[in-house]
């Protein structure tokens, strides 16, 4: 079969674009030099009324990839995970936790003394630019939370982790929170992970 220039051009176009798309599909699937993958980043925004303001900016990470592409996968996969804010303003340490307490209430998750136990962590006020990592251990089935100039706390159980991930991925007002952090999981993930 002879190729004109016109068809080879068509052809090297095609293989380069077909290239372009698994290269950054790949990448999409490229673990962190820290061993997880990046699922998704997001800004959490608070409506009050007519007003909205940012709050921090959040990425998700996973040790592994659930079977499926699902916020309800992403909650209920028992391994190492890992959520981290950036403050995007000043807050009390009172709004935090009438937030997260508001997130564990929406969902359904009603262990007062983990709930405490977690709250615990912050008592100092956070000013723009700290940040918080709340993490998953799933050797130690425990969720840590580690305040920038403040305190720490670990809370034990896959209970408690899948409560505190539907704050997340679960019921909250932001609907598009949860979507965004899970943007990078390829619909099929096992296939390429």
């Amino acid at each position: 079969m002879r190729l004109n220039r016109r068809h080879a051009l068509q052809l090297i176009v095609t293989a380069s674009g077909a290239l372009l798309f698994f290269t950054r599909r790949a990448a999409a699937l490229e673990r962190e030099s820290n061993g997880y993958y990046l699922t998704g980043s997001a800004v959490r925004v608070k409506h009050v009324g007519p007003f909205s303001a940012k709050v921090y900016a959040i990425s998700h990470f996973m040790r592994e990839l659930p079977a499926t592409k699902s916020k309800q996968a992403v909650i209920a996969l028992d391994t190492d995970k890992a959520l981290s804010w950036r403050l995007l303003r000043d807050l009390e340490p009172k709004q935090i936790r009438g937030a997260l307490e508001e997130g564990f209430a929406k969902n359904g998750y009603t262990d007062h003394a983990k709930i405490a136990l977690f709250l615990g962590a912050f008592t100092k006020p956070l000013s723009e630019g700290a940040s918080v990592q709340i993490t998953y251990a799933s050797g130690a089935q425990a969720t840590t939370v580690k305040v920038s100039g403040d305190g720490t706390a670990t809370v034990p159980g896959v209970d408690f982790m899948r409560g505190t991930w539907s704050i997340w991925f679960g019921q909250n007002d932001q609907s598009d929170l949860g979507d965004s952090l899970i943007r990078r999981i390829p619909d099929s993930p096992k296939a390429g992970g």
